[in-house]
Parts: structure tokens; sequence; C-alpha cells
């Protein structure tokens, strides 16, 4: 198994490597090969990405992904955008797991307000919001797919005000009729809410781009915040596995990001790709390991650095191995 490995920018440089070394230990017949792309690469070279870099990425059968810093500038395409819409990564698998909870928020990846459709103009900007029938679609049958026996899927959606999304409503109705999987709906706004009041309510939550994007970042207050949080993004050929916060250049190069999210990013890697459930769960465990002993990053409460906290989770997956 061949892993494209990007640092990107900002922490994605500190929290990456950690992650990558606990494929090491788990998994030692990966074959890694390193990939820069971002804002960083960007400032050096005036490309933060090229067709060479895309090539390589497909080339992986997984991409490990860090962080890339994306400026509020007219001339700059992001980088992780492209990535997604290029090789298509039209699911982005979004877990929120804790106490009496575990939802899966199923993103669409490469429509909506991120399509690229845009022009800023001398007195005025537009973003084209572009939902398609085959994107609803196919999206509508990933979350299905991952609903469990006799459980539902819920809509998210704000089809009162926006007609794209009564399109990508119906869509997704028909899709789970389908399927004979039971579906609710909820408007996108309330949704944001009701999650973090009754995240016992959800299991899927089926939603487009941009939506998807915010309702993760809001449900990561129920587990402690961003750095916990993992994301998939999944096509039917390629898959990237990156953490859900960004690139954090407040705090990049000071040794305080929490590396959780990017470890358990990786685990998904092994489930998804590898289909090396029980190399995934050795993760998970070794961090509940560490945070046990009250080995906790200043995030959650704790004195210790990301090198610290990475240290302790990969001397528990040695110990795992060696026992």
């Amino acid at each position: 198994m061949r892993v494209a490995v990007v640092e990107g920018d900002g922490i994605g440089r500190e929290v990456i490597p950690v992650a990558k070394r606990a494929l090491e230990v788990l998994r030692p017949d990966i074959e890694f090969f390193p990939v820069e792309v971002g804002y960083g690469r960007w400032e050096r070279t005036g490309h933060a990405i090229t067709d060479d870099e895309l090539r390589e990425l497909a080339s992986a059968d997984a991409i490990l992904f860090g962080a890339v810093t994306t400026p509020p500038s007219p001339d700059y395409r992001s980088v992780i955008v492209r990535i997604r819409k290029e090789l298509d990564l039209y699911a982005n698998l979004r877990p929120v797991w804790g106490n009496g909870f575990d939802i899966m928020i199923v993103r669409e990846n490469t429509e909506g307000l991120y399509s690229g459709v845009e022009k800023i103009e001398h007195d005025s900007a537009c973003t084209v919001r572009c939902i398609t029938r085959r994107g609803s679609e196919r999206i509508a049958r990933f979350a299905c797919g991952l609903a469990r026996p006799n459980a539902f899927i819920t809509i998210g959606h704000k089809a009162n005000v926006l007609k794209s999304d009564v399109f990508f409503r119906e869509i997704c109705i028909a899709e789970a009729t389908a399927a004979g999987v039971a579906w609710k709906e909820c408007y996108i706004d309330a949704l944001c809410l009701d999650i973090l009041q009754h995240p016992e309510r959800y299991a899927v939550i089926v939603t487009t781009n941009m939506f998807g994007d915010i309702l993760s970042d809001v449900a990561a207050y129920l587990v402690g915040g961003l750095g916990l949080l993992p994301s998939g993004n999944l096509g039917d050929r390629h898959a990237l596995f990156e953490p859900v916060h960004g690139s954090a250049p407040d705090i990049a190069g000071k040794n305080l990001a929490n590396p959780i999210a990017a470890l358990r990013s990786a685990a998904m890697l092994l489930e998804h790709r590898a289909n090396d459930r029980e190399a995934a769960h050795k993760i998970e465990k070794a961090i509940n390991a560490v945070r046990a002993r009250g080995v906790l990053t200043r995030d959650l409460g704790g004195n210790h650095g990301t090198v610290e906290f990475g240290n302790e989770v990969i001397r528990e997956l040695e110990s795992m191995i060696r026992n």
C-alpha cells in the first residue's frame, strides 16, 4: 500500500508526523512518499499545487493530509478544494462520537458554494451555488449505505429559502425511499442547535457542501473542539484523510496543537483503505489510554505539547504490538 503524505502548512507540519509514526508502528508494510502543496509552497515558488502533484496524489492508494492555509485573496485558489474536485472525492465523512451519541455527518464534497464558480467585479462579487442531480444522488446513496438497520438518515437543508435545496431535498428523499431507508429532515440552522442540545437523536446526517462544513464545526463542541475531529474524503477511486481543523497559524510551531484529529484520520485511513479495522481500533485505544493517564494537550485542559502527547500515544501502540 502506497500512502502520500502531505503535511501542508501551519500545524499540519506538527500533527501529521505523529499520525505517520502511528501508521509506521501498526503497518510497517506501508510505503510512504511526501508531496508538498500549500500556501508555503506558493510563497516560495508561486504555485500552491501543480498538475505534477495532482498526478502524484492520484497514484497513491490513500492520502494522509495535514492542513493548508487559504488566504482571503482573489488570486489564490484553495488547494484542498481543487484536490477534492479533481480526484472526485465527493463524499466527506466527518464522524463525531461521545457519551451516548455516534454521529456521521456525510457532506457533499465537490459542489455547492465550493464549486469554484465565482467572479469579483468593481462593485459586486458573485459565488454560484451549483447543485446537480448526479452529485445529490450519489451523496444520498452514500449516506443511505451508512444507515444502520431500522435507523434513519437526517437530511439537512434550507429548502424554505433556497430553491437549490428544494432540489437537493427531493433527490435525497427519493434515494432514501428507493433504498428502503427511513428519513427525517431539518432546516440546517435549527439542526446546528438541536445537534448540540440532543446529539443522541442523530446517527447519519446528509447535507450539502458548506452546510456540512459548518455543521461539523458546530458539532466539535460536543467532544472538546476541532482538535479531536477526523475526516475522510472518499471517491470511487481515491481517498484522502485529514483533520477537520485548519492550519491554525496562530499556534503553529509552538508545540500546542492537539494531534488527536490527525491520529484519528490515520485510523480512518486504515479502516477505509487498508481494511484493517483492528489497527484502527488500536489507535483509538491508545488515545484513550493516554488521556486516561491525564496526559492532555492544553486545549483539553492539560499541559502537554504536541510532541509529548504524540510520543505517549506511540509508546502505547508499541506496547500493544509487543504484547
